[in-house]
This record gives structure tokens, C-alpha cells and sequence, in this order.
């Protein structure tokens, strides 16, 4: 909504990279066949290698460290081979039945009209049952706050546990070692500066370079598999199991640590719009899960052979004569798995702004012909500061990984629960099919989460404290609009009223057309009331313009303009924008003229009603909260740019309003 109240609309993504690669490729047969179905392989494996750059560079860092957290509990417990084995093989399967059943193989079904995501899948799931649920939306605001908090610790973990393979450099015997913090501060604060260029220019690098990681650790861990070729008894679930019966206590532990592996998973999801399902499947299947495959089996066999290499098995394992390029290697993927979180986090932040859980920010579009590259300033700087604090506080990868898992499992456990109301009620599968489903992948879930919980002493407390700050944020926000909406309804005169009262004592008329912004277009907008008492003057056109955000990623033109007529004087627009698309009002209002609303958009005036709240302390929320949600009021996007109107033609009145 838009005008008085203190929500809008956020700018959108492209269309998806799938959706521009079908429109290119010509029909089968006819003249052109041949050169159509050439030039749509080459775009689908330019998508493959897109996706490779960008959803699985999370997923892709993880070698460095998970089996190095994990083995490290397991040789606190049954130890020996066990201990090594036993691992693996959980690593393995958790890659298996979390990643590829129950991410790739089932929840990217649950496309929001091919958009994937938290937040897609909360419109999604309230589509389905054709209502707003309080239920779906606590959920979808705990999924967006526990990505923030993933967004900031794992720039910081990802960058410095490639940082801390100068540890074992061969050659410097430790001399680094105090650098190495600083380094991965000096490369996180450069990354974080070069957003506001946009990264369009560099993006074309990252899924060669991220291709050339994967199939590195393929390579490394297929030279080491034969170091122990019992190793591949780890491919069996038996010894995964097996390990957990006899640790105990512990092997609950260890499932913590063995769920680094699976830690970017949620990014296959949530980046589905912007490759397609099928690029995204098939670069995992056939690329990314065979390589981490082979890695985890050679740093096992590694580990088996060398049982004193457990210290740091990744590095530990690369031969000295490639050590220097593997080390730049990883650093470039960290870097690249970083730029990922920041990028999703930007796109986060629009679907919030749109979907009302956050104020509107300035959101900066940093390429002329992508319009998926964006920037947000305020995002980026916060995100900043909680990644150097982050690297301060906890010093070094191996404290990071205990804060890491609880932020990455809290996500997929939202969208386990969410996915019930969309199998249910969207693809009406009967319930012991839904069950069948869904109950083990919530378990599953549940245990990884709970195991993940007893790190809190450790460092876990750090993304529980930022994600409930974080909703603590969202739902002021949400609220505050809610009561501002609520008052100024109950102390505003319906528009119908108004209507008649101008019939029986009409105003002096004024030529052209004046459209008046409102969130509710059934009450007479604040800034035409101010304008009549003040100014005492009507124009001979009026429009009462509303914005409406749809559940939809998108909306076609077809259904962008919807026109009411309300009198001779008086007409209701309702513009309609997908949460993931750009406000852009005056191109909306183009679309105008086919249903016969014609003006000139450089003679007609804006009229904005803009409220200058004040906090009580009798109504409403508590005090602090009015005061937390006057503060994210006051530092609200300009309107006036947020909806890309000429800034000559708007015409702001105000008024006060407690809440």
C-alpha cells in the first residue's frame, strides 16, 4: 500500500533467467530449428554454470571445515575407524536426504510462480488457503530473520576458513598466523564496499571460478581415496547409524557439527528464480554432489591413513606443489559464496519491504539493463558491521561453526512447516501421503535443530539473539502500521460521504487532474481533506490511487490497472505489483489509457498525505515500541523516489497522529 501509510513497495527482480531463455529459443522445426535448439543448449548450460557461481557456493566452502568439527567430537567418543567412517557417511547422507530429496527433489515443487524462497513460500502458502494467516506469517518473519542472521556469519566463517590455510602454508611455520584475522577483515570490508558498484562486471567470473573449486575437490579427494579404500564402506548408512547408537549423548553432538555440510542448502530454493529448476538439478546432481562426494571420501581416507592430520584434514591433505593456487582457489570461492548471502540478503530485503515487514529503503537498481542487480545501502552497511563483529567476537572458523548451524537449520525447519499448508491446500495430497512426506523431513529437521541448540553456551546464542531482534523489528513495524492504519480509519470520513457533502456545497475548481495516494481507498485520503480545508479548492479530475501488493512474484500488465468509477469527479486506481517487482507508478499509470483514463503525467499533481507521528503511552503499544516504530517512520524511503514519481509534480500536507 501506499500514500498515508507507512509501507510500500520494493523494486523487483527480472524476470527469471529461465523465463529469458525459453523467450529466446525458436519453436521446433521450421526454418531456424537447428540454430534455435544450438543456441538453447548454450543457454541452458550457461544457467548450469550461473548456478554453480551462485546458489552452491555456500554448500561448496563446507569441506574446509565440517568434517574437521565433526570428526573432532566423534574421536572424543568410540574413536578409531568408526569415528572416521561413521562421519562420512552421516555427511553423505545428510547431503543426500536433506539436500537432494528434500530440496531439490520435492520443496522446489513449491515454486511461487517460479520464485522460491521464505518469503515466497509464506505468499505462496497463504494463496493456497486464500487468507492471511497469523501462523504462516509468525513463520515467514522467523525465516527472514534467521537469514539475516546466516548472511552475517557466513561472509565471516566462509572468507576465514580459507584465510586459516596460511596456518598450514609450507614454508611460513606460523609467521602469518596473527595476519590472518586482519586479512579476512581487509577482503570482507573491500567486498562490502564494491556492492554499491554493482558486481554485474565480476558475476560473468563466478561460475568458472566456482567450477573450478568443485571439480578441485573432486580431484583432491579422488588422489586420497586410495589412501584407504575402506572408505567407501561410508557410502552405506549402516556405520552413520552405527556411530550414533554407540557415541550416544555424543553422536547427538556430532549431528551438529556433520550439518556444516549441508549448510547453503536453503540457497538452491531460494535462488530458484533466477536459474530455473532444471539448470539448478542438474549442475547438483551431475556437478556439485558428486565433488563434495568424492572430497568427504578422500579426506576420510586421508584421515584413516594419516589419523594425526585431524587437526585441519582439508588443508592438511592438498599436496605442497598446488598448495599456494588452492589456497587463492578457496579464498576466491569464500569470496564468491559471500558476494551469494550479500546478494540474497538485498533480495530479501525487497520481498520484506514489498510484502510490508519492513519500512521502505532506499533500494538502488546498479546495472542499466539487469534489473535483478541491486543495492541496498542500509542492508549492506548493517550486514558489515555484524560480520566484522562477528569475526572479532569469535576469532577464529572453528568458534564460528558452533553460532553457524542453528540460523541455516531454524530456516529449513520454517520451511518444512510451511510446505504443510501448500501440500495440503495447493496440491491436495491426502493426508498419509502429507504425513508420509513431510513428517520424516520435520524430524529430521527437529533433530538436526535441537542438536544445533546445544551450542548456545557456545556461540549458538549469537544468531538466536540477532534473529529475535530482528522480528522483534518487523513485527513493530507491522504492528505500528497496523494501529496508524486502524486510527486514521476510525478518524477519517468515508469517501462516499465526502462525495455528497462536495455535491451539496461545491468548491472552487481547479483544471487538471490531481491523483491523491491512500492505503484505503474507502475513506476520503488525508492530503484531499487538507487540500479542501486549506487550499478550498477541487480539481476537475480526482483519482485516489492505491498500490497493492499481490501474493504473486509478478503481475502481467493485464491485471496491473484496475479502474472504479466513483462519481463524475471521482475515480478509484488500484495498481497491483508483485512482491518482487518495481514500483514504478507512472509507468503503471501508461497502462491507463486502454481502459480510457487519460491524463498528461507532467500536468497532473500528486498529492502525498504524510503523518508525523508521536508516541503514547495509553494506547497502543508499549513506549518503547512507538518509539522504535516512529524511528523506522522517520527513516523511511522518500516516497516520492520509492514510486519513481517526477519529483515536481508531488505535493505533500501532513498532519500528526498518535499512536
Amino acid at each position: 500500500m501506499v500514500g498515508d501509510t507507512p509501507r510500500g513497495d520494493a523494486p523487483a527482480s527480472p524476470a527469471t533467467a529461465s523465463e529469458s531463455a525459453n523467450a529466446q529459443i525458436p519453436p521446433p522445426g521450421g526454418h531456424g530449428a537447428g540454430q534455435g535448439q544450438k543456441s538453447g543448449k548454450a543457454t541452458h548450460r550457461a544457467l548450469i554454470l550461473g548456478a554453480i557461481g551462485v546458489v552452491f557456493g555456500d554448500i561448496g566452502t563446507s569441506p574446509i571445515y565440517a568434517l574437521r568439527e565433526a570428526i573432532g567430537h566423534a574421536q572424543k567418543g568410540v574413536g578409531g575407524d568408526l569415528a572416521v567412517i561413521g562421519v562420512v557417511s552421516l555427511a553423505f547422507w545428510a547431503l543426500m536426504i536433506v539436500v537432494t530429496f528434500k530440496y531439490v527433489m520435492f520443496l522446489m515443487r513449491a515454486d511461487n510462480k517460479g520464485e522460491g524462497g521464505t518469503l515466497s513460500l509464506m505468499a505462496l502458502a497463504q494463496h493456497a488457503i486464500g487468507r492471511r494467516s497469523a501462523w504462516l506469517f509468525i513463520l515467514g518473519v522467523c525465516g527472514a530473520a534467521l537469514f539475516y542472521s546466516d548472511g552475517v556469519i557466513t561472509p565471516a566463517i566462509s572468507v576465514l576458513s580459507a584465510i586459516e590455510g596460511l596456518q598450514e602454508a609450507p614454508g611460513l611455520n606460523g609467521r602469518l598466523d596473527p595476519f590472518i584475522l586482519p586479512m579476512a577483515a581487509g577482503i570482507l570490508i573491500a567486498l562490502f564496499m564494491v556492492q554499491s558498484r554493482g558486481t554485474a562486471g565480476l558475476a560473468r567470473f563466478f561460475g568458472p571460478i566456482t567450477l573450478g573449486w568443485f571439480l578441485s575437490l573432486g580431484l583432491l579427494g579422488v588422489l586420497h581415496i586410495f589412501d584407504d579404500l575402506s572408505i567407501i564402506r561410508a557410502l552405506s548408512p549402516h556405520y552413520g547409524v552405527q556411530l550414533l547408537l554407540k557415541d550416544g549423548f555424543l553422536g547427538f553432538v556430532i549431528l551438529g557439527s556433520v550439518f556444516l555440510a549441508v549448510t547453503g542448502a536453503e540457497a538452491l530454493y531460494a535462488d530458484m528464480g533466477h536459474f530455473g529448476k532444471a539448470p539448478i538439478r542438474q549442475g547438483w546432481l551431475f556437478i556439485v554432489l558428486p565433488c563434495l562426494t568424492l572430497n568427504y571420501l578422500g579426506q576420510g581416507a586421508f584421515l584413516l591413513a594419516n589419523p594425526g592430520g585431524a587437526d585441519n584434514p582439508f588443508w592438511n591433505m592438498v599436496p605442497q606443489l598446488v598448495y599456494w593456487p588452492m589456497l587463492i582457489l578457496a579464498t576466491a570461492a569464500t569470496v564468491i559464496a559471500s558476494q551469494a548471502v550479500i546478494t540474497g540478503a538485498f533480495s530479501v530485503t525487497q520481498q520484506a519491504v514489498q510484502l510490508g515487514l519492513l519500512p521502505r529503503l532506499d533500494i538502488r537498481n546498479t546495472s542499466e539493463t539487469q534489473a535483478g542487480q541491486i543495492y541496498v545501502p542500509a542492508i549492506n552497511s548493517l550486514l558489515m558491521v555484524g560480520v566484522l563483529f562477528v569475526l572479532v567476537t569469535f576469532q577464529s572458523s572453528h568458534n564460528l561453526t558452533a553460532a553457524y548451524g542453528v540460523a541455516v537449520t531454524g530456516t529449513m525447519m520454517v520451511n518444512t512447516l510451511m510446505s504443510f499448508t501448500v501440500v495440503r491446500h495447493k496440491w491436495k495430497w491426502p493426508v498419509w501421503a502429507m504425513l508420509l512426506t513431510l513428517v520424516p523431513f520435520g524430524f529430521i529437521d527437529a533433530v538436526f535443530l535441537t542438536s544445533n541448540l546445544l551450542k548456545i553456551p557456545n556461540g549458538a546464542w549469537m544468531p538466536l539473539v540477532l534473529g529475535g531482534g530482528l522480528v522483534m523489528l518487523m513485527w513493530t513495524w507491522v504492528r505500528g502500521a497496523q494501529i496508524l492504519a486502524d486510527k486514521t480509519r476510525k478518524d477519517s470520513l468515508p469517501l462516499t460521504d465526502l462525495i455528497e457533502m462536495l455535491r451539496a456545497r461545491p468548491p472552487h475548481r481547479a483544471p487538471g487532474t490531481a491523483i491523491f495516494l491512500t492505503s484505503d481507498p474507502d475513506v476520503a485520503p488525508v492530503a484531499l481533506m487538507h487540500n479542501l480545508k486549506h487550499n478550498k479548492v477541487l480539481h476537475e479530475k480526482n483519482i485516489i490511487l492505491t498500490v497493492h501488493t499481490s501474493d504473486r512474484p509478478r503481475v502481467s500488465d493485464q491485471q496491473r490497472v484496475s479502474v472504479e468509477p466513483i462519481s463524475d469527479d471521482f475515480k478509484r486506481l488500484t495498481l497491483t505489483f508483485g512482491f518482487m517487482e518495481t514500483p514504478n507508478v507512472p509507468r503503471a499509470l501508461g497502462l491507463c489509457r486502454k481502459q480510457g483514463l487519460k491524463f498528461d503525467i507532467m500536468s497532473t499533481s500528486f498529492f502525498l498525505g504524510r503523518r508525523s507521528v508521536v508516541p503514547s503511552a495509553r494506547q497502543g503499544m508499549p513506549l518503547w515500541q512507538d518509539k522504535l516504530f516512529i524511528f523506522l517512520m522517520r527513516n523511511a524511503a522518500n516516497p516520492t523516489d520509492f514510486f519513481r514519481i517526477p519529483p515536481g509534480r508531488v505535493v505533500e500536507l501532513g498532519t500528526q497522529v498518535s499512536v
